[in-house]
This record gives structure tokens, sequence and C-alpha cells, in this order.
């Protein structure tokens, strides 16, 4: 009975020191070489559902009424900056800030960063990759921008010397079998955003900076004793629903060309934060 007490007594004193510490957590002085771990978690959903490939029994519908599965999705994600709650901005070296997130691959869903110790308020990054890093020589371009490696999982045009900074596919019944559809019959769609404004002359720029409010579902509190979670929604529903809304049917293949613009600014309405973990 005494050792069943004083175990009591030793967790009810264990949970009170925990909560105090929790609660008595203050904010550490900004410096800017004190660096510790943020993750900022990509969790691709479409609509209000969790996305699921090749899900034919059980279709996705967009405003249009068309009914859709999907067979792939990737995109980078760039140049992370995070702001405190105090105002301080702070860029992540930018030679650690390319990510390329797979859908089908989940360990590829976290961008892991370092950032000086803090409360952070916003996080910023890019959708794809910035003209001065596209125009970089090779030796410059490793990791997830390897242009051998992503042309390997398809997000890089030979032909054109870019990357393509997002990747969506899949099938769709009211994608015609004509030219102006699929002319193999699959009925499958293609959407390969890309573009960063031209290097010797001017093209399509589908470069789209997105800032994440994080105060409503909880600020990053970035400490080096634990690793802050950012978990961010991506609703893939608004590539179709967004602020330009288009049809499949209309448009099946979209890749480098005029209407690209719409997509890749529909591509600004895909995050929403739903919570931090600290």
């Amino acid at each position: 009975m005494k050792k069943t007490l004083n175990f009591i007594i030793i967790s009810a004193i264990t949970i009170a020191i925990t909560a105090c510490t929790k609660k008595n957590d203050p904010t550490p002085v900004y410096n800017p070489a004190n660096l510790a771990s943020l993750s900022v978690e990509f969790d691709n959903i479409v609509g209000d559902r969790t996305l699921t490939f090749n899900n034919t029994g059980s279709l996705y519908t967009n405003t249009a009424g068309e009914k859709f599965s999907i067979s792939k999705l990737q995109y980078f994600i760039s140049n992370i900056k995070v702001t405190s709650t105090s105002g301080n901005v702070y860029t992540v070296n930018q030679d650690s800030s390319y990510f390329l997130i797979k859908g089908q691959d989940k360990a590829t869903r976290f961008a892991k960063v370092k950032v000086p110790e803090g409360d952070y308020a916003k996080v910023t990054f890019t959708i794809g990759v910035d003209s001065l890093r596209s125009t970089m020589d090779i030796s410059k371009r490793t990791g997830a921008l390897d242009p051998s490696g992503t042309m390997d999982d398809g997000m890089y045009w030979g032909w054109n010397s870019g990357y393509i900074f997002f990747k969506l596919e899949g099938n769709s019944d009211v994608i015609s079998n004509d030219v102006n559809g699929d002319p193999t019959g699959k009925k499958q769609f293609k959407y390969h955003i890309g573009g960063f404004g031209g290097y010797s002359a001017p093209t399509i720029n589908n470069i789209h900076t997105v800032t994440i409010d994080l105060t409503a579902g909880g600020i990053a509190k970035v400490r080096k004793d634990r690793q802050a979670n950012v978990h961010l929604l991506v609703d893939l529903m608004k590539v179709f629903n967004g602020s330009n809304s288009f049809s499949i049917a209309a448009h099946p293949n979209v890749m480098f060309s005029e209407f690209s613009t719409k997509i890749s600014a529909n591509l600004k309405e895909l995050f929403k934060h739903d919570h931090t973990e600290n």
C-alpha cells in the first residue's frame, strides 16, 4: 500500500514538473547561429479525403462534376523561410532548401531544415525551383536538383533544360479519345507545370511563393531538445477547383503552355496549416 502511494505521489510530481516546464518555456533570444531542427510536413489530400492512388473503386469528383483518379503526384518545395513571433525573418541556407515531395513515397513528405531556436508564426516557401538555381552550373544542382536524378523521376525537361515544378497525373472517363484528349484511349490527364521566366529570353513564369500563418493552428517552438513539426494539408482538389477552376475534359493535358499559368496560380491555394507538433 505504501509503495503504491509513493508511486502515485512521484507520478503526480513528475506530471506537475512536466506541465510547468511546458508552461514556462521561455522564447530563446534570437541568434542566427544557434540552429535547431524544424520539419514541415506536406500531407496530401483530395478535398476531405486522404490521397489514394489509382482509386478506381472510389473516384474523386471536382466542381465540374467530373470523376477522376490520381496515379502520380510530385512537386518541388524550395527556399524555406521562417518569421518569428517578434518579426525576425530567417532564410534557410539555400543549398539545404530544395525538396522533391513524392506522393507515393511518404518518407519524402517532410522538409527538414535548420533554423534558429525560437517561436515562429509564419513559414514561407517556393513551389518549384527559383530561376537563379535553375540556371546555375550543374555542379551547383545536387541532391533533389540533380538533373540526372530528376530526369529519372520525370521532373526535368531535357528538351527545355528546366525543372517540372508540379506534376499531377490520373484518369477520367470524361477525356476524349482524339487528339484533343488522349489518343491512346487510356483517358489519362497530365499536368506538368514548370517555367521560371526564361534564361536568354522571356518565357512562362510559374514560380510562386506561399506564406503560411501558423498562429491559428499553433506556432512552431523550435528548440534543440526537440523537433517541431509544422503539419500542412495539401488539397489537390484545388488544382481543379481553385480560383482558376477548369474542366478536365476541356484541358486534359497542360504542360508548357499559356494555360499552365492559370493552374500554377491555383497551386498557391493547395496549402493549409492543420496543426503544429512541438
